[in-house]
């Protein structure tokens, strides 16, 4: 979801993606960017956000 919202794709746009409603897409990135130290979809973009492994 967030790799999603990096590439500048709206709630609404990840929602159907996902099969979720906009403000689920909402709660979960409120709660990630935090996690992440950014606060904006600006800031998400500048991440490395591959996967571990």
């Amino acid at each position: 979801m967030v790799r999603l919202a990096a590439t500048g794709a709206t709630n609404r746009k990840i929602a159907a993606q996902l099969f979720i409603s906009p403000r689920t897409v909402s709660h979960h990135l409120y709660r990630a960017f935090p996690k992440l130290g950014v606060t904006t979809r600006t800031e998400l973009a500048h991440l490395d956000l591959s996967p571990l492994g």
